[in-house]
């Protein structure tokens, strides 16, 4: 339990050191070439934690994860199971993010043509409400893949 502990306040320590670099782009404080410099920096910290982060189970050769005597098969399920939890991931995520990019173009002109005139609310909410399902479209995607697993 002592290594979990040690774990998961190393692992807070890093976010927060790994935050400091963009502290004053956030703030608004640094522009130009030395914003990008710090999200490279951010960039390359984030890839190391993460590199870290599998290497510190091989270092202490402890399984965080297992009680002392116990023995665990932590590889469950097949390669299809887990290719099939990756594909509902990915219809998901990427079926959000078009409809986020639908919604940010369809919204601001919907707002538009109501301020012009009144009688094209209904018109432009539909444009509004079809970006939106195509999330949902994919969330019933992930949902009948992971039904199918």
């Amino acid at each position: 339990m002592d290594i979990l502990l040690l774990l998961v306040v190393a692992t807070v320590v890093a976010v927060g050191i790994l935050m400091i670099p963009l502290w004053d782009v956030f703030r608004g404080k640094v522009k130009g070439q030395a914003a990008k410099s710090r999200l490279w920096t951010h960039v390359a910290g984030f890839f190391g934690l993460v590199f870290l982060s599998f290497l510190m189970p091989v270092l202490f050769r402890t399984n965080v994860f297992a009680a002392e005597g116990d023995v665990v098969d932590l590889m469950t399920g097949t390669l299809a199971q887990g290719l099939g939890f990756l594909s509902a991931a990915l219809a998901t995520g990427l079926s959000s993010l078009g409809a986020g990019i639908a919604v940010a173009a369809a919204a601001p002109a919907a707002i538009g043509a109501f301020s012009e005139n009144e009688k094209n609310f209904g018109k432009s909410l539909i444009f509004v409400a079809l970006g939106e399902g195509v999330a949902i479209y994919g969330l019933l995607i992930s949902i009948l893949i992971i039904n199918s697993l």
